[in-house]
């Protein structure tokens, strides 16, 4: 099990704009913010969680080639929720909000290039859907 994951970005103030408007549609707040880093993780994170969450912006260059990254939703609406912010917060369409059978049947994404250029993904497995 993954605890705790990042990517390094060439414009922390930019990014961290980006994944506060995205990623708040999936539950996620900036955790801890240093003046190179900034940590997001769940808004209802319990006492066994690290206090800095599970996903971390770094000023850096950016990874070559970029990395893929998916968030859980808790549902089909937090998706189509996510894809939006995440254009109004300046990302580039990567895959309007609908389901992947070709992954498997549940699977109901959404998929955006963030300022850097990484894929960032919200993903829904339906379960109804069996």
């Amino acid at each position: 099990m993954i605890d705790h994951t990042g990517i390094n970005v060439a414009n922390l103030s930019i990014s961290k704009q980006f994944y506060e408007a995205a990623l708040s549609t999936l539950g996620y707040v900036v955790r801890l913010d240093f003046p190179d880093a900034v940590g997001f993780g769940a808004s209802n994170a319990n006492q066994d969680d690290d206090p800095g969450g599970d996903f971390w912006i770094t000023q850096g260059t950016p990874f070559n080639p970029r990395s893929h990254l998916a968030f859980r939703a808790a549902n089909e609406a937090q998706v189509v929720a996510f894809y939006k912010a995440a254009l109004a917060a300046g990302a580039k369409a990567n895959g309007a909000p609908g389901l992947r059978p070709h992954y498997h049947k549940r699977y109901f994404a959404a998929f955006v290039l963030d300022p850097d250029g990484y894929n960032i993904e919200a993903v829904f497995h339906n379960s109804a859907l069996e």
